[in-house]
């Protein structure tokens, strides 16, 4: 890793400004696959934004639940929110001292991310092979399995302690099926990594 300015581009001023320690290391890692998981550029900058947003609530003083950064970026970021539940987000943070306006125009973007790690960092990527890419796969579907768990039980409690929703103890399981269009074989993720083939190929 190269020697730099820390701030190289807007992500290394916002990692300053944002005191985001260790970030360039994990981005490193993550994008070369030399973690456990390997990150699309897409996905860190995701991670980024996050972390982002977890330092402005710490800076407000404002406590926040597992899962619940995610689910609060999801709604100020993702596209098929509503205007009206993403000014109600919006509304709340900055009733809680969060400064909405000034967190996401520190927000990056996937291309953004980019640039970081080849320009200012040097990051270069590796070819995986087969095995390594199957591993990653997995346990990347796996987080993302676990990280969807985690939000839909938060907010399925949260409504429920807000008396939107009448359910009693309740658990939350997501299961995801892929069907080959061509020989309608249904697998789950799991069983499709490890068979590598659908019946198209027999």
């Amino acid at each position: 890793m190269a020697d730099r300015d820390a701030t190289c581009c807007k992500l290394g001023r916002v990692a300053e400004t944002y005191s985001l320690s260790g970030l360039d290391e994990d981005l490193v890692s993550y994008w070369t696959g030399t973690g456990d998981e390997q990150y699309s550029t897409r996905e860190l900058a995701t991670i980024v934004n996050q972390r982002i947003l977890e330092a402005a609530f710490e800076t407000a003083g404002v406590s926040y639940k597992e899962g619940e950064i995610e689910n609060t970026y999801r709604l100020l970021s993702a596209d098929d929110v509503t205007s009206g539940t993403r000014v109600q987000t919006r509304n709340e943070l900055e009733r809680d001292g969060v400064p909405v306006d000034d967190v996401e125009s520190n927000f990056v973007s996937h291309q953004t991310v980019y640039n970081h790690l080849t320009k200012c960092l040097e990051a270069e990527l590796a070819t995986p092979s087969d095995e390594e890419r199957l591993e990653r796969a997995e346990e990347k579907l796996g987080a993302l399995q676990n990280r969807t768990e985690a939000v839909t039980g938060d907010t399925i409690a949260q409504l429920r302690r807000n008396d939107v929703v009448d359910i009693g103890k309740f658990d939350v399981l997501v299961s995801v099926t892929v069907t080959c269009e061509e020989c309608q074989q249904q697998y789950t993720v799991r069983e499709l990594l490890d068979e590598r083939a659908c019946d198209c190929s027999a």
